[in-house]
């Protein structure tokens, strides 16, 4: 079973409503790669559903938050984004000019995190490592 398709069972066996509208935002959460904002989904679902509310689209983000089922990525100074394929921690790299974030896969995070709770005792619950720089297109664009 992919992603969408668990979201959706998911709020079904919550008893969650299951609108057009909101399968259309669960497709967009589950298959993009580019950790889409609010705004952004909001923008490429209404050209399918015009009449759709940027609070339909929120509302909607905050309840499969509410779940577990989606990653937010807050900015101070940028919308905040989303992760619905992978929402759990895990690093980004951030494009500082794009504002592109990508996924890479580090096996030495999870090295770093032992290495964590070995040191000071904690119990990490949670973490969040971000990298900033400047993509490939867009260094090639200056």
């Amino acid at each position: 079973m992919d992603r969408y398709d668990y979201l959706v069972n998911r709020l079904k066996e919550l008893n969650h409503r299951i609108t057009p509208q909101r399968l259309a935002i669960l497709k967009i959460l589950t298959s993009s790669d580019s950790h889409p904002s609010a705004e952004m989904i909001y923008d490429q679902i209404k050209a399918e559903f015009p009449f759709t509310s940027f609070a339909t689209v929120y509302k909607t983000i905050a309840l499969i938050k509410e779940l577990g089922e989606v990653l937010e990525l807050e900015f101070s100074n940028d919308s905040n984004r989303y992760d619905g394929r992978r929402p759990y921690s895990h690093p980004h790299l951030i494009c500082t000019s794009c504002k592109k974030i990508l996924d890479p896969d580090l096996d030495s995070v999870n090295h770093l995190q032992k290495e964590i709770v070995k040191e000071t005792g904690f119990t990490v619950t949670n973490h969040r490592l971000d990298f900033f720089g400047i993509c490939p297109e867009c260094q090639k664009n200056r």
